[in-house]
């Protein structure tokens, strides 16, 4: 399979790993990127954008990457607190007085408030109609004492931190990316696509009977916490028009590798929060097993955070990170749906070619 783009000399291995991903790939294709040293040393994409393999996989092709739209989301909320309109540690209560549960804003960043699940059975209609959601998770009581435990908020993550910056800033999270976060920085990454980022799109492929299987495994919190609404992993649901234009912001935004890349080199240059909240953002609250996921793990705000650094995977394999050993800033866009062996492959020989040990 071509590998199209371009990647310094040194990484030329890192290349061919590329091509070998892609010709794995039965479906649609994948971009990968690394900046470090203040650059872009490698840019890379191929593949096909539909799964009848008639469009090819460009430069700008957007790419729904699931749960890596939630730093994102964790970064709008983070850039009200840095102007003062967000105390991290005030009950969520005092900007959204009708919901229920007892958390504070800390609690929704670090996802250890509780709202994993809806009791309640919900339309697939709940992801087109922000209010309706919004309501469900108001009146929703927490699967744990919040603050006591942590559980990846999986569905509803962009519609808590939403409302946020919505009632306080009047704006939705969608606008409010675009216009303070993604577009000031230059990054083509978008929750709530228009008519022209809508002909840029990949398909996702992959949702085959292995996919069906695997959602059966994990626990009932974590079947209850994904399946309702129903539609988040079925491919006519997140393939379709209406999902891409909609608003779902724990999981449907969309966007290039380097997109996602770069909104790490934003936070690591201090281009996007001070040098405190961002050491706030990348530092852990202890590992803990995760209720939701089912492993142990650590969070910080919005993002997962190891000894090497932090950043955020989602269900398919795409993910974003910033080594903070490494000094680099690194992303997997994919719109084949599968495991996170062909990003570690790919962050393997990065971290090959720059000399520092295997993660």
């Amino acid at each position: 399979m071509r590998v199209q783009g371009r990647a310094d000399d040194r990484f030329a291995n890192v290349v061919a790993v590329m091509a070998d991903v892609l010709a794995a790939q039965p479906g649609t294709g994948a971009s990968f990127a690394v900046w470090h040293d203040g650059r872009w040393v490698v840019d890379l994409w191929g593949g096909y954008a539909d799964a009848a393999h008639t469009r090819g996989w460009s430069r700008d092709t957007l790419v729904m990457p699931y749960s890596v739209t939630k730093p994102f989301a964790a970064v709008a909320v983070l850039s009200l607190a840095q102007r003062g309109q967000i105390d991290l540690d005030a009950p969520m209560q005092r900007y959204w007085p009708e919901l229920a549960a007892a958390a504070t804003v800390r609690d929704v960043l670090t996802h250890r408030a509780g709202l994993v699940a809806l009791d309640e059975d919900a339309p697939q209609e709940a992801f087109y109609d922000w209010d309706l959601m919004c309501s469900l998770l108001a009146r929703q009581e927490p699967s744990w004492p919040p603050g006591t435990a942590q559980g990846e908020s999986a569905l509803f993550y962009g519609h808590l931190l939403g409302e946020l910056v919505r009632r306080i800033d009047g704006r939705p999270l969608s606008v409010f990316l675009r216009h303070e976060v993604c577009g000031p920085l230059g990054l083509d990454f978008h929750v709530g696509l228009d008519d022209a980022e809508l002909g840029r799109v990949a398909d996702l492929s992959g949702f085959g009977a292995d996919f069906a299987e695997a959602q059966q495994a994990g626990n009932d919190l974590y079947r209850r916490g994904v399946t309702n609404p129903p539609g988040a992993r079925d491919p006519n649901v997140v393939n379709s028009d209406r999902w891409r234009r909609a608003e779902v912001p724990a999981v449907n935004g969309h966007g290039t590798a380097r997109a996602v890349a770069g909104l790490y080199v934003a936070l690591a240059e201090g281009r996007l929060l001070d040098a405190d909240l961002r050491s706030e953002l990348g530092r852990g609250h202890g590992v803990e097993r995760d209720l939701m996921m089912g492993d142990e793990r650590q969070w910080g705000l919005g993002v997962v955070v190891d000894s090497d650094g932090y950043g955020m995977g989602g269900l398919g394999g795409s993910f974003g990170w910033w080594s903070e050993v490494g000094g680099y800033a690194v992303a997997f866009m994919t719109g084949h749906i599968g495991g996170y062996d062909r990003g570690d492959r790919l962050e393997g020989a990065v971290r090959e070619a720059l000399g520092l040990p295997p993660l």
